[in-house]
């Protein structure tokens, strides 16, 4: 007990392979230790119940949990005292749909970051279809299909070949992994659309299999036929912020686009033309 304030150490229970924390239900914060990976699990985690994260960086990039290890008092000080801002950022709901049409349950159908299909077990590319608010948009042979939120655009996406974007806009990126084409390219879509892709069978006609993942957690295995139906969640990620750093500042820090050709997407003008963005944050008093 410091300041006030009650700090607990969650529990957690395993489930299906994957640990989940159990957040009490007065949480009015989350103090997140360890890498990027950590703050995707712990965003899950809070899923709808508003709870704001704060991620102490134990990993490398350290692009969700800002908070380098000789910065901790300092972070904690100024979160009890009200000196941060609060980053909304979207999620991605998914759902799983089965040959007949059946709505298939799955453990977790929200993501920060992506949602990715990808070939499984052979290393023939897979064939896939997609459509956008039911309306065919392309037929892809490749190894798989990134569906990802702004947040996620510098992970798997930018491996891939797709934009970064900034991570507060709400739009839908979406690109194909190593297709087997000439070309190359994203798709970038505004929120309310929705995303439906298709494992369809190989030329020949034969059943093949994808694995489905929701922010890099175990894959849950499709075959021809199913369906993947993928749009913005209504729910929002809070992220505490304790650095006034923009953007761009962060992809120079952290030298993502240097020499490369990826393309950066900014909804804001000012930020394209003078190198910061106006953020969409507000300041606020923890309600501990």
């Amino acid at each position: 007990m410091q300041a006030g304030r009650t700090c607990h150490v969650a529990n957690f229970r395993n489930v299906g392979g994957r640990f989940i924390y159990e957040v009490p239900q007065e949480t009015k914060c989350c103090i997140v230790i360890g890498g990027d990976g950590t703050m995707l699990e712990a965003a899950g985690d809070v899923y709808g119940r508003d709870i704001p994260l704060l991620g102490i960086n134990l990993g490398t990039i350290g692009y969700l949990a800002e908070i380098e290890r000789s910065r901790i008092e300092e972070a904690l000080q100024r979160l009890l005292s009200g000196a941060y801002e609060v980053e909304e950022r979207m999620q991605l709901c998914g759902k799983i749909m089965s040959a007949s049409g059946a709505c298939e349950e799955v453990e977790s159908a929200n993501a920060l970051n992506d949602i990715v299909i990808a070939r499984y077990g052979s290393i023939t590319a897979n064939s896939y279809r997609i459509k956008i608010n039911g309306k065919f948009l392309k037929d892809y042979q490749a190894d798989g299909i990134i569906v990802s939120t702004p947040t996620g655009s510098t992970g798997y996406n930018m491996s891939a070949g797709g934009p970064i974007v900034e991570p507060q806009a709400r739009m839908l990126l979406i690109t194909p992994i190593c297709p087997h084409t000439l070309t190359n390219r994203s798709i970038v879509l505004s929120a309310d659309r929705r995303v439906e892709i298709e494992q369809l069978p190989s030329s020949t006609g034969q059943e093949q299999i994808s694995e489905v993942s929701f922010d890099g957690t175990e894959g849950r295995k499709i075959t021809t036929g199913a369906r993947i139906l993928i749009s913005g969640s209504l729910q929002m990620t809070k992220l505490i912020r304790l650095r006034e750093i923009s953007f761009l500042e962060i992809l120079q820090k952290k030298k993502w686009h240097k020499g490369s050709h990826t393309g950066i997407v900014s909804g804001d003008r000012s930020m394209r033309e003078k190198g910061s963005y106006n953020r969409s944050t507000y300041w606020g008093v923890p309600n501990f």
